[in-house]
């Protein structure tokens, strides 16, 4: 089964959406600036993306491929990531977690890991 966009999402999460992204944490300014703009590979991200229930980080519609960055806010949540990556994947999603410590300390092999699996799941050779 794969999520398709059956009707718009509700205003309540659009109006969570705005304010994500309003308030985006320092290491999701940071990876958005580099996948903004078809940056890698020439793939096309939406940030703060609603996936009903759940909004992830970043989307790529064409690899199907949702990026959750995982920070303190994460600590203690363990059991609620591994539920919604569950239920993400079992849309047909790949869910590719990365700390916030890995997008501060290397975001170029962050990025390179990215385009690795966008392409992986696309079945195209890396550029």
């Amino acid at each position: 089964m794969t999520i398709r966009p059956s009707k718009r999402p509700s205003e309540q999460t659009r109006s969570r959406v705005k304010q994500l992204r309003r308030n985006a944490t320092q290491p999701e300014k940071i990876l958005w600036s580099a996948l903004r703009g078809r940056n890698i590979g020439g793939l096309k991200f939406r940030r703060q993306h609603p996936l009903e229930p759940y909004i992830v980080d970043f989307y790529c519609a064409e690899a199907r491929l949702v990026i959750e960055l995982d920070g303190e806010s994460h600590n203690g949540r363990e059991e609620h990531d591994f539920q919604r990556t569950k239920y993400l994947q079992e849309k047909g999603l790949t869910v590719f977690r990365i700390t916030n410590d890995d997008v501060f300390d290397n975001l170029e092999r962050v990025a390179e890991a990215i385009l690795k699996a966008a392409f992986t799941k696309l079945g195209k050779p890396l550029p």
